[in-house]
């Protein structure tokens, strides 16, 4: 299971698992894209959280002192012990799910790199201010062509909107709480992601009425992100992602 006994190691977890996972499926993509240009532009996102996952693991390594190293933790890791959210797992299905799917995580990553980077703890606010700067434009990138996708072509506003219906009830699983974060909170190393959560609503409304789109009136929300539970996707994912440690056990490049 993944430690208890310190709170920042569980929180820095939740950054890089999603950041890894996120990474991964993005990465699924190349060659695949529409045309080269965009092909390339998802590619560089996904190398980015792939980056951030690697810095957070180095840290939450260097907290944990027990001698794991950030590819222990990326890859020789039990399902159970992996606490992202839902949201990075789901599948990239097609272009529009997968906008979708980077434009939200973008305003996640923004929201709470924006908070961080006023942490007392120093290492994270660094890692935050750093990170800050690559979310930035994944936001830009991906509002763009969400608002491409719905007022382009009858066909492009349809899949953006199924995509929504999709997965959208999945998306406050990004802002649920890691074991110990409430301690971090009152410590005021961390901020409070239910205010963070409130802003995320504010910032989606404004950019669907911009985007000309409905914004979701179905509340029900997803739960059991970050307690070890996961989608039906996630273990493929790890299949593919493990499958060279497990076959040659440390093995480097």
């Amino acid at each position: 299971m993944h430690q208890k006994m310190n709170p920042l190691y569980n929180y820095l977890l939740k950054f890089a698992d999603d950041s890894f996972i996120m990474g991964q499926r993005l990465s699924e993509w190349c060659g695949e894209g529409p045309y080269l240009e965009e092909d390339i532009a998802l590619t560089n996102i996904a190398l980015d959280e792939l980056g951030q996952a690697n810095n957070f693991y180095q840290y939450a390594s260097r907290v944990a002192d027990n001698g794991k190293s950030e590819d222990d933790l990326a890859f020789l890791r039990y399902e159970h012990e992996y606490i992202n959210a839902h949201w990075v797992e789901l599948p990239n299905e097609d272009y529009a799910q997968t906008i979708l799917k980077v434009y939200v995580f973008s305003i996640y990553q923004k929201l709470m790199y924006e908070a961080l980077s006023n942490s007392s703890d120093e290492d994270l606010s660094a890692l935050a201010q750093k990170s800050l700067k690559e979310v930035k434009y994944h936001y830009t990138h991906a509002s763009s062509w969400m608002k491409i996708f719905a007022q382009g072509t009858e066909e492009s506003k349809v899949r953006l909107i199924k995509a929504i219906e999709n997965i959208w009830e999945y998306t406050k699983g990004l802002f649920a709480k890691v074991e110990g974060e409430d301690d971090l909170i009152t410590l005021n190393i961390v901020p409070d992601v239910d205010a963070l959560y409130e802003q995320f609503i504010a910032v989606t409304e404004k950019d669907f009425a911009d985007f000309g789109l409905e914004y979701p009136t179905d509340h029900f929300m997803q739960p059991k992100s970050r307690t070890g539970y996961h989608t039906e996707y996630f273990g493929y994912i790890l299949c593919e992602l493990q499958y060279m440690q497990r076959a040659y056990p440390g093995c480097t490049w």
